[in-house]
């Protein structure tokens, strides 16, 4: 579970402008550090089956706010992906 002051530090290295927490840049990388850290309980934890059905919620919302991301604001997209290390 991401903590608020971890959500606080995502949102703040993400986002547009002072109070934005919604624009697709700030989810996407909320949504990272959520599957970041929700990969690593499944590491230790390999039979928690709700969990990575979880996980694949959260991936294929990420994969959403992407596609949205890279057919509005290519530019905005490319910075992304470079930023939060993801292929693509």
């Amino acid at each position: 579970m991401l903590s608020k002051r971890k959500k606080q530090n995502e949102v703040k290295k993400t986002q547009r402008h002072d109070g934005d927490t919604g624009s697709p840049e700030v989810q996407v990388a909320i949504l990272t550090r959520r599957i970041e850290e929700l990969s690593k309980h499944l590491d230790k934890n390999r039979k928690d089956k709700s969990s990575r059905r979880g996980l694949l919620g959260l991936v294929a919302d990420r994969r959403k706010h992407l596609k949205y991301l890279e057919s509005t604001n290519r530019r905005a997209y490319s910075a992304l992906t470079r930023k939060l290390g993801l292929k693509k």
